[in-house]
């Protein structure tokens, strides 16, 4: 009688410890459990939590000063943290060459278009020089966050805005609007005399003081004349 012993294909139940130990390391590298590893940043949040519950556990006994330093200490440390991960606030938000003027796509700051103004004026080519100058006077107050940009913000609406800041350049600032919607959108030919006009306007703009500094350094003791 001849025995034939089957081949038996399928692993062992029981792998030795290096078949065992590859098998819990090819379980380990799948996706599911790299994504569900702690960040460097759960680490840290984890840490503090640790160093601010251990602090607090241990100050149930503490004189109220004492307490009340070791409350500032924790919250000097959540705003380092916080430093460290989301970075410097800005405090002033300096970025008016950022947005769009008149809904045209137009993002050049206010010494570029100063130039093109320029450049414009010497070609006598009043029109552009009109425009880009009345856009050089609109960008320079949104750079220094006098005025702010919206969809549809027209030249009128943005004179208007900057007679806020600079009341009694109020008449001129919506002249100034008009005879830059008179060539952009009426075809006008302009003038030498009209791109003067806002020329001089957007130089003194540039150099005056807003309203409400002036009311404010007017009312400051600091500073001001005996």
């Amino acid at each position: 009688m001849v025995l034939i012993h089957a081949v038996r294909l399928d692993p062992p139940l029981e792998p030795d410890a290096v078949e065992a130990r590859r098998l819990v390391l090819d379980e380990l590298a799948r996706p599911e459990y790299r994504a569900a590893e702690p960040t460097a940043f759960d680490l840290a949040a984890q840490a503090v939590r640790d160093w601010i519950a251990d602090l607090l556990s241990g100050a149930g006994g503490l004189p109220l000063p004492a307490l009340w330093l070791v409350l500032v200490t924790i919250a000097v440390v959540l705003v380092v943290l916080g430093l460290l991960v989301f970075g410097l606030p800005r405090l002033r938000r300096r970025a008016g060459a950022a947005v769009p003027l008149f809904d045209d796509g137009d993002v050049r700051d206010a010494a570029t278009l100063r130039s093109a103004a320029d450049a414009a004026a010497r070609a006598g080519d009043w029109p552009l020089a009109i425009e880009e100058r009345f856009r050089a006077l609109v960008r320079g107050l949104v750079e220094r966050e006098l005025v702010r940009v919206h969809p549809g913000t027209t030249a009128h609406g943005m004179a208007a805005a900057a007679t806020v800041a600079f009341p009694d350049h109020a008449a001129r600032l919506e002249a100034a609007a008009a005879d830059f919607d008179a060539v952009r959108y009426l075809a006008r030919a302009g003038s030498a005399a009209a791109h003067e006009r806002i020329a001089q306007l957007d130089g003194e703009l540039a150099a005056s003081v807003p309203e409400l500094e002036r009311e404010f350094a007017e009312a400051s003791p600091i500073g001001r004349p005996e």
